[in-house]
């Protein structure tokens, strides 16, 4: 969530997205089409020549991830968890969330992400299919919760620090009395423990990132916490789990190892960025994986 490009970016945020996808319908939810990319390192390296910058975040928003397209199949099935209510759908990435949500008849939906490049993404994607989606570009995890009766929150959890950030806002969040739905495929820093699984779903992924093009999608709500009278769940973390990681990023040095370890990985391929980008490309796409931390602690 480092993404702070200049206002006088060379390029028109909506023309680029518009040039580097195809709009297409998302697998398993053939009612919903979105702009979406087929090669992620190629437009990766098409952002950081477009923002003149080498550091430049991953592109998100050109993919369909496991825990969004969990949350939509949800929303399909479930449409009453959304209906005649406001949402809001953090990290919204390409929109695809917020989409299923109006699909499935909420009264308004607001999308936050902090990438230009997402901001205009979900704008093309909702218009494609037919809706509005208000955005706020803007990091929001330090505010207070958002006018909204529910916040969904898909694929917040591939990274420490964010996961970090993530989890206390959400419990803000919960407090208020409004709805969480969160949605994820296993990712080491999801917050296991203070969930409450309600459904799953096999789903296809639109982007060589994901370990394997199907895996297995959760969607949980956020556990009331003891002083709310609710009793948090007694569930073991899976072997190997980094979850207390994502409850807790910063409270020890053995979480302080894992933030040098990951920087050092971004770093390089930061600079095999540089190269060309078929050289060597499974080891690169090994990298990348590693930066958006796709190593899952839950079963497929």
């Amino acid at each position: 969530m480092r993404v702070a490009y200049s206002p006088a970016m060379a390029v028109s945020s909506r023309a680029f997205v518009l040039h580097h996808t195809r709009l297409r319908p998302v697998p398993g939810l053939a009612e919903i089409r979105l702009h979406l990319a087929d090669d992620v390192l190629e437009l990766w390296r098409a952002v950081q020549v477009a923002t003149d910058d080498p550091d430049a975040d991953l592109p998100y928003w050109a993919f369909a991830w496991a825990g969004g397209l969990a949350v939509c199949r949800y929303l399909r099935e479930h449409p009453e968890a959304v209906a005649g209510r406001r949402v809001f759908d953090l990290g919204s990435g390409s929109g695809l969330c917020a989409i299923a949500a109006l699909r499935a008849g909420a009264s308004s939906v607001t999308g936050a992400d902090v990438d230009p490049f997402a901001a205009a993404a979900v704008t093309l994607n909702a218009r494609a299919n037919g809706f509005r989606v208000d955005v706020v570009r803007r990091d929001v995890l330090g505010e207070a919760a958002p006018a909204a009766d529910v916040v969904l929150a898909g694929d917040t959890w591939y990274e420490a620090r964010l996961a970090g950030r993530v989890l206390p806002w959400l419990r803000r969040v919960r407090a208020g009395g409004i709805t969480v739905l969160v949605g994820d495929p296993g990712r080491r820093y999801l917050p296991v423990g203070e969930l409450v699984e309600i459904a799953a779903y096999d789903v296809r992924t639109t982007t060589e990132l994901e370990d394997l093009e199907q895996r297995r999608g959760h969607v949980y709500t956020l556990a009331p916490a003891a002083d709310e009278g609710g009793v948090m769940p007694d569930r073991e973390p899976a072997p190997g789990s980094h979850r207390e990681a994502g409850v807790e990023a910063s409270r020890d040095g053995e979480q302080d190892d894992e933030r040098e370890r990951e920087d050092a990985e971004v770093q390089r391929d930061r600079e095999g960025g540089r190269a060309t980008l078929d050289h060597q490309r499974p080891e690169r796409v090994h990298l990348v994986r590693e930066r958006v931390h796709v190593g899952y602690d839950l079963e497929p």
